[in-house]
C-alpha cells in the first residue's frame, strides 16, 4: 500500500523536525555534557552564556515531533511509546531537571552545586536515552497485530547502549564545536582542544558498535541493500569525523561546527535509507501507520500556519544573537555583592526569550 500525499507530507515534517532538533538541541545538550567536565566556574558561566538565548526554543522541535507523531501516525506513536516507555520517562525527567537547573543556578548561591549536577546529568541522560532509542530501532521493534510485542527493557541491548554512549559523545562534539564558534578567549581554547578527542571517541564507539554488537541480518529486513547509493552516507559521515580529527589545528572557527553538522546529516540520511518506508522498523510502514486522510487534511491546515511561525521565530533568534557571545560573563555575582568596581549582572527574560547578561561598572562615591 502506497502512502497518500498527506501522509508523505507529515512524514517529511517529522523527519525535518527530528533533524532540526538534533542540530539545534544537540549542541546545547552537548554543552550540558561538557559543562560537567570542568570545575571552573568561569568556564561554566561562559558556557551557559553561549546557549542562554537558544536552549529551550530549540526544544520546540521535539514538541513538534511528539505532537506530529501522535496526531498524524497514532499507530506508530502507540508502538513507540510501548517500546520506549522507560526511556521516554527518563527523557522527560532529564529535560525537566535540566531546565529547572539552568534557571535556578543563576539565582542560587548555596544550592548552585546541586543545580550544576542537575544540568550535567539531565543533559547526559537525555542524550543517552535518545541514542539507545536509535540503536534499538536499528535492530528492529517486535510488533504483533499492530501492537508492541516485546518486553519493557527490550531496548536495553549492548548495541543500543553503545549507540547511546556514541550519541552522548556526538552531542558533546557538537557542543564543543558550538563553543568554538560562539566563544573567545579561554573557553574557545578549552573547547578547541577537546574536538579532536571527542571525534576520535565517537569513531571508536561506533566502530565497536557496528563490528562487535550489530546484527547485520537486520539490514536485510529493510531496504538498505536494495539501494546501491546507500553506503555513500556512512562514508560521508566517516570522512567528516576524519576531517575533525585531522583538521584539529585549523583556526577556522566555523569548520568544526560545519563538519560535525555534516556528520549528523549523513548519519541521519543513513538511518533514513535503512528505515524507509517503515515508520516503526521493520513492521509498520508510513502508509499503515497514517491517520485517515480527513484527519491529516485537518492537521495540514493547522500545520501550514504554525510551522512557519516556529521556523521564523527560530531563525529570528539565531539572527539576533549571531556572532560571538563574548567573554565578559563568568557567572552570577556572589550573594550580597557590594559595590564599587564589581559587575552588576541582570538577567532579562527567561530561556525561551533569551537571556541578556549586562555588566556595568560603577564608581564608588
Amino acid at each position: 500500500m502506497e502512502p497518500s500525499n498527506l501522509a508523505l507530507f507529515w512524514a517529511a515534517v517529522l523527519a525535518g523536525s527530528i533533524l532540526f532538533y538534533v542540530f539545534l538541541d544537540g549542541f546545547d545538550l552537548g554543552v550540558g555534557v561538557l559543562f560537567g567536565t570542568t570545575p571552573s566556574e568561569a568556564l561554566r558561566g561562559r558556557m551557559m552564556h553561549t546557549i542562554a538565548p537558544f536552549w529551550d526554543g530549540n526544544e520546540t522541535w521535539l514538541v513538534v515531533v511528539g505532537a506530529g507523531l501522535f496526531a498524524a501516525f497514532p499507530d506508530a506513536y502507540a508502538v513507540f511509546l510501548g517500546a520506549f516507555y522507560f526511556p521516554v520517562l527518563a527523557l522527560l525527567f532529564g529535560l525537566i531537571f535540566r531546565g529547572v537547573a539552568f534557571e535556578f543556578r543563576f539565582r542560587s548561591g548555596r544550592m548552585r552545586p546541586v543545580w550544576d549536577w542537575g544540568f550535567f546529568l539531565g543533559s547526559t541522560v537525555v542524550a543517552f536515552v535518545q541514542g539507545t532509542a536509535v540503536g534499538a530501532m536499528m535492530r528492529g521493534i517486535p510488533v504483533a497485530n499492530g501492537q508492541y510485542a516485546g518486553s519493557s527493557f527490550e531496548w536495553l541491548q549492548p548495541f543500543a547502549i553503545l549507540t547511546g554512549i556514541g550519541l552522548v559523545l556526538g552531542y558533546a562534539l557538537l557542543g564543543a564545536a558550538w563553543l568554538v564558534l560562539k566563544s573567545e578567549g579561554e573557553l574557545h581554547r578549552w573547547a578547541h582542544r577537546r574536538i579532536q578527542w571527542l571525534a576520535a571517541g565517537v569513531f571508536i564507539v561506533l566502530f565497536l558498535a557496528f563490528t562487535v554488537t550489530f546484527d547485520y541480518s537486520t539490514l536485510a529486513r529493510g531496504n538498505f541493500y536494495e539501494r546501491p547509493w546507500a553506503p555513500v552516507f556512512p562514508v560521508i559521515a566517516a570522512l567528516a569525523l576524519a576531517g575533525l580529527v585531522l583538521g584539529a589545528g585549523s583556526q577556522r572557527d566555523a569548520l568544526p561546527f560545519a563538519l560535525t553538522g555534516l556528520f549528523f546529516l549523513a548519519s541521519f540520511l543513513t538511518l533514513g535509507t535503512m528505515f524507509w518506508p517503515y515508520m516503526i522498523p521493520y513492521s509498520i510502514t508510513v502508509a499503515s501507520a497514517a491517520a485517515p486522510d480527513a484527519s491529516l487534511r485537518f492537521l495540514f491546515y493547522g500545520g501550514i500556519l504554525i510551522l512557519p511561525v516556529v521556523a521564523i521565530y527560530t531563525i529570528g533568534v539565531y539572527w539576533v544573537f549571531r556572532g560571538k557571545s563574548g567573554d565578559e560573563y563568568a557567572g552570577t555575582p556572589p550573594t550580597g555583592a557590594a559595590s564599587g568596581a564589581s559587575a552588576a549582572h541582570r538577567i532579562i527574560g527567561d530561556g525561551a526569550a533569551g537571556q541578556e547578561h549586562m555588566g556595568r561598572r560603577s564608581s564608588a562615591r
